[in-house]
């Protein structure tokens, strides 16, 4: 049987267009359109930060491994990139001009520095004077001195100046924007109702006779443009640890951080543009990509609240679990019975209180959790703090190397130890990805111990917007597996296999979670070339390790129907030797959907585990990874229910093809919407 696959930086780009339908849907609200667009934008800065930089570095090395790993050779998966994102930019365009349209329609506009009315003119120069002035240095370019340092992720202005009666000669400049500082949005005053926002690159262009007035020019010309960098991380273990070695050597000695990406106003002065493609060292096989006039979009995920016709349906509210009422303990539960809790639906409040009362507990010895991204002013470090200082012995495991949340876990490591809290940092060459927490109690000479397990992170702030599950539980070989995993955290060996070899209630990466999924499907395989019911249903971010893509098609092949939900990177094609193809769709919506959960039929006996483990290589063998088996009858039948609420979306669900055209499913009688995000939380509502 011959494996085709798509290539996984080919489907992340056909994920992030998903994104961009939704900014495209008019049905969706407008806020939530001008979020995507926000959000796509930020997906694509990522996107080239890492998997194009990475994609650029393997280039250099002629090896038939990195065909393999990246499913093709990466220069023409490059290609193919540039293609593609030249033309989602073009859609991004046409996008955010109708959406300006539909803006006007609400009386909201963007102000630019040449429709100011007399007293706007006023309020912006006081507002440039007050607040933007200190942040603003500008930078004089010169073809006989070196281009200087520009910021990964900032804006910059290119500036034209010239003197009017002297139009042939041209001095440029650039300035960056102090966003970071000061934010990018100005609500300005306005009359007749009407709401006008100014973006800072305006402030600043509107004010740039009086920033460059030393120097005589009167005729000026600015155009935003910023410039991705490689984030010299790795390449996410996709290819073998000698060869990912052997590229990291190769980049040394480049200069640090070479551009991957150049974005820019297609308006902008010609010659500057030429200048700044010639000091960045950019050539044809670089992303030099023509867009409109704003770039940075990124922060208009964060855009101000200035639509007055916009209210959030009850439908999108989160409702306490019913096994919490205000006035229980959280703690008094989950000794008695499992309880699950599925997020945004549910509110995050449980967990936080259950972290509370082990704070104030005065039987409560210890605390150990997982930490991978937390929120900015985390409830979940406050309450470990409190139990800290109550003197109990806190154990937190910071993952130091979560991408782009480095430097505030450092800032959470000096925090924590501060108060007297065990800060543990991982092991080498593995992320530590599980979501874990154990609580320990001693009463009456005997050790009582509880805690939870989750598809998310431990952060109240996404869990209000990011779709997954959470298990609260006093499951004692659960709670026996995650010491077992702190005892390796703690004590970190070369050979950490043997210990985590020993759990036996949760499956753990590396190396054990791949093995049991294996053992699972090749049970259905059994069933199905036995003529019996075969089924397995597979809710992933990502799907892109090559063995397990294999062993679903080995699945496939066999007869057994392979249900797959995935939002993200899919690299599965299905083949003409399936006997039944595998069903796959993707779900875009106000939530982002989290989750990872699997289903295996097993004979009648019905699987079902909630991970924190995507089906990507880097997930199952070079990271600390956790899937827990959920047992409780109610649940399982609960997780299957969402999941079936999801198989059926005929909104919100694309299809995942071969083309990835990105279709939406249009199943069901006509008039019969069924949306998922909206079915599941009428589902859990149902049980209160």
């Amino acid at each position: 049987m011959s494996h085709q696959f798509n290539p996984r930086d080919v489907t992340w780009l056909a994920f992030n267009e998903r994104v961009m339908q939704e900014a495209m849907d008019e049905t969706v609200p407008l806020p939530l359109r001008i979020r995507f667009l926000g959000i796509f934008s930020n997906n694509l800065d990522e996107f080239f930060r890492v998997r194009v930089a990475g994609l650029k570095r393997a280039m250099d090395f002629k090896d038939k491994f990195i065909t393999e790993s990246f499913y093709q050779p990466p220069s023409k998966i490059l290609q193919r990139i540039n293609e593609i994102v030249i033309k989602q930019q073009q859609d991004f365009d046409k996008t955010w001009k109708k959406i300006q349209v539909e803006m006007a329609e609400q009386k909201v506009f963007i102000k630019t520095a040449k429709n100011l009315t007399p007293e706007q003119k006023v309020f912006v120069k006081k507002y440039f004077d007050e607040v933007v002035e200190s942040h603003v240095v500008p930078i004089i370019l010169q073809e006989n001195k070196p281009m200087p340092y520009l910021r990964d992720k900032s804006l910059y202005l290119g500036v034209a100046m010239r003197k009017k009666e002297w139009q042939y000669e041209s001095n440029f400049a650039i300035i960056e924007m102090p966003s970071r500082f000061i934010g990018r949005f100005l609500l300005i005053p306005s009359e007749n109702g009407e709401k006008n926002v100014m973006l800072l690159e305006d402030v600043v262009t509107f004010m740039l006779p009086e920033i460059f007035n030393f120097f005589g020019f009167d005729d000026f010309e600015a155009h935003s443009f910023k410039v991705t960098k490689d984030a010299e991380f790795d390449l996410d273990n996709d290819i073998k640890t000698t060869l990912a070695d052997k590229i990291e050597k190769g980049i040394k000695s480049r200069r640090k951080g070479k551009p991957t990406r150049f974005v820019f106003d297609k308006n902008m002065d010609k010659a500057l543009l030429e200048f700044l493609i010639r000091k960045l060292n950019l050539s044809k096989k670089d992303s030099i990509i023509p867009g409109g006039k704003i770039h940075n979009f990124r922060h208009f995920m964060d855009f101000p609240d200035v639509f007055a016709a916009y209210h959030r349906p009850e439908e999108r509210t989160t409702f306490l679990h019913p096994k919490f009422p205000n006035d229980h303990r959280v703690t008094e539960t989950i000794l008695k019975e499992d309880v699950m809790l599925t997020f945004p639906y549910h509110d995050y409040r449980p967990v936080i209180d259950l972290l509370r009362e082990s704070a104030m507990d005065p039987n409560v010895k210890s605390i150990q959790i997982t930490a991978y991204r937390l929120a900015s002013n985390s409830k979940i470090i406050n309450a470990l703090i409190g139990a800290a200082r109550n003197g109990k012995e806190v154990t937190v495991m910071l993952e130091l190397r979560a991408r782009f949340d480095e430097e505030s876990n450092l800032i959470w490591k000096e925090i924590l130890e501060q108060e007297g809290i065990k800060v543990l940092t991982g092991i080498p060459n593995k992320k530590v990805h599980a979501k874990l927490c154990v609580i320990k109690k001693r009463i009456h000479n005997k050790t009582i111990q509880y805690g939870f397990v989750s598809t998310g992170n431990f952060n109240e702030k996404t869990a209000k917007i990011y779709g997954d599950h959470l298990l609260l539980t006093s499951d004692r070989a659960i709670m026996a597996d995650i010491n077992k995993i702190f005892n390796v955290l703690r004590k970190p060996k070369d050979d950490i296999i043997p210990v985590l070899k020993t759990c036996k209630k949760l499956l753990v990466c590396p190396q054990f979670m791949r093995e049991k999924i294996v053992q699972h499907i090749d049970k259905e395989i059994e069933e199905a070339k036995a003529g019996r019911k075969a089924e397995m249903i597979i809710k992933a971010n990502s799907l892109s390790d090559r063995e397990l893509i294999k062993k679903l098609y080995e699945a496939a092949k066999a007869g057994v129907t392979v249900k797959m939900i995935v939002r993200g990177i899919y690299c599965a094609v299905n083949q003409k030797e399936f006997k039944q193809k595998i069903q796959a769709i993707s779900i875009v919506d106000e939530y982002l959907e989290h989750a990872r959960v699997m289903y295996f039929h097993n004979k009648g006996s019905e699987d079902l585990y909630i991970s924190s483990a995507d089906w990507m290589t880097r997930n199952l063998d070079y990271r600390i990874e956790a899937a827990a088996k959920i047992t409780d009858k109610n649940l399982k039948k609960e997780l299957k229910d969402i999941l079936e609420i999801q198989l059926k979306d005929n909104v919100k669900a694309r299809i995942l093809d071969k083309n990835l055209r990105n279709e939406y499913v249009k199943e069901g009688k006509k008039g019969e919407e069924f949306r998922s995000q909206i079915e599941t939380w009428k589902y859990l509502k149902g049980k209160m």
